[in-house]
């Protein structure tokens, strides 16, 4: 993939319109929207991003900030997932909390939203004060979002705990949407009025960019990303009216505006407003850090057709409403896209209607595509990566890397003393019983040397995969998808 993003200046300008917004408050918080580590659709829809730029950006601004993380209740009570990584919410923010306090970042607090008294909230609670975290509950605002006068007041953002904060840059921060990001920064800002401390709000988000054109690949690869929460971008008609100038922002915030906007105002004071737009409330140089255009449109337009499997998969097992993929496929012909333009798709769906069994297909740094199969002895996605490090290291393929006296006592373990309903060996298993024969056989460690160069590779699968073997693929950096089959039952003893 070419590089179409200049992820440095990016870095830069951020930092710099960061700053900006930060002298003009005593204290300013900040919503971070997107994903604050692992930000792997920027990456691959921007091809130079780097995925933890939002990390390496707050270190930047390391000694001016603090981190508050907002969780919904409701989030907690139905074990949400994070999607892109396989974990739920609950466990994300632990995650997150682990990873930037290793980094010397400071960590205020994390605030459980949309509270009403749920039980897991609580164990939630108590399991993140185990570890010495500070942790507070919001229940739902009165008034919200109608009644601006009774959202300002005691019996709105007032009924909420303060969380005392002392750094001039707050980072209110979420494992994922709707976790009340924006309740607690309006809500944080109510309470420091009331202590004398001119606080403000700004927005940190990366999609949609408000200088592209509204249907730009990028912009629409977004609409892609967030199909399951029915987002749709927009001309943003504050910002046109105000500046007369065109500019694209999503619906949530075009809806919000007007309340946040009587908010802000309502608590610090004035006849005029600080933003006349939900795009300026936002801090977003993404735009201008774009070095080729075609090679970021390339990437955004292969990034949407992996979204609508991605969705067909969900809806096949009922993880999302039917009408999804049809929202992505409506995308995809608005640039039209097909599925065979990812050119990985044709070759596993051929592959697996030639041998009769699940396929894989991968596409290498070159251009190459290897293929892989399911069998008796290992999955399609163990098969796919033995065949793919085989070509990237020059490997002919009638050379085994490994045997059957090393695979036989894995698959024997699996069979007869952990009972797997499935004793193929996983992606997992091979690559362990991999990196064991790399110590001994150079041939295998010159193999497992090629794993590094299947990140950013594209595959396909015709059936969808074992939860195992997505992951451990996704964690090899590869971008995956699959047809919405599920895996048939095999008597490998017929084969």
């Amino acid at each position: 993939m070419h590089s179409g993003f200049d992820h440095q200046k990016y870095i830069e300008l951020q930092a710099k319109h960061i700053r900006e917004r930060i002298e003009r408050f005593d204290k300013l918080y900040l919503e971070f929207g997107g994903k604050l580590f692992d930000d792997f659709h920027a990456a691959r829809v921007l091809p130079g991003f780097e995925s933890n730029a939002k990390i390496k950006l707050l270190l930047e601004l390391k000694d001016m900030s603090e981190i508050i993380f907002a969780i919904s209740a409701p989030a907690i009570e139905n074990n949400k997932i994070r999607a892109d990584i396989g974990i739920t919410y609950d466990m994300d923010v632990l995650r997150l909390i682990d990873t930037i306090s290793s980094l010397g970042l400071a960590i205020n607090s994390v605030v459980i939203t949309q509270y009403t008294k749920q039980v897991s909230a609580q164990l939630f609670r108590n399991k993140l004060e185990a570890r010495g975290i500070r942790t507070y509950f919001h229940s739902l605002t009165k008034g919200y979002p109608t009644d601006v006068e009774v959202i300002v007041s005691d019996e709105g953002y007032g009924a909420n705990p303060y969380l005392e904060t002392t750094r001039p840059l707050v980072v209110v921060t979420a494992p994922g949407p709707g976790s009340g990001k924006l309740a607690t920064c309006l809500s944080q800002i109510y309470h420091e009025k009331k202590r004398g401390v001119t606080a403000g709000y700004a927005k940190f988000e990366t999609f949609p960019i408000w200088n592209l054109p509204l249907k730009h690949p990028v912009n629409l690869a977004y609409e892609a990303a967030t199909a399951d929460l029915r987002d749709v971008n927009m001309i943003d008609p504050y910002h046109l009216e105000a500046y007369g100038q065109t500019t694209v922002n999503y619906n949530r915030d075009i809806e919000a505006f007007p309340v946040v906007r009587a908010v802000l105002r309502s608590v610090l004071g004035g006849d005029s407003d600080i933003y006349k737009s939900p795009t300026e409330m936002g801090v977003n140089m993404a735009g201008y850090a774009i070095t080729d255009d075609e090679a970021v449109r390339a990437a955004a337009s292969q990034e949407i057709i992996r979204r609508y499997f991605r969705a067909l998969c969900d809806a096949r097992q009922g993880l999302i409403d039917r009408d999804i993929p049809g929202r992505v496929e409506m995308i995809m012909q608005q640039l039209g896209l097909r599925e065979d333009d990812r050119q990985v798709v044709a070759v596993a769906r051929a592959k697996a209607e030639q041998r009769g069994v699940p396929a894989i297909a991968f596409q290498l740094p070159d251009g190459r595509i290897t293929t892989g199969r399911h069998s008796e002895l290992m999955s399609a996605a163990a098969s796919g990566v033995i065949n793919a490090i085989k070509a990237l290291a020059g490997i002919s393929d009638p050379i085994l890397l490994l045997s059957l006296v090393i695979l036989e006592p894995i698959i024997a373990m699996k069979k007869e003393v952990l009972r797997t309903h499935e004793s193929s060996l996983t992606l997992s298993d091979v690559l362990i019983a991999l990196s064991l024969c790399a110590a001994t056989s150079p041939t295998v460690a010159m193999a497992v040397g090629c794993l590094k160069q299947l990140k950013g590779c594209d595959a396909h699968a015709s059936i969808m995969l074992d939860p195992a073997d997505e992951e451990t693929l996704h964690q090899l950096g590869v971008n995956i998808t699959c047809d919405p089959e599920y895996a048939p039952k095999h008597n490998f003893d017929m084969l």
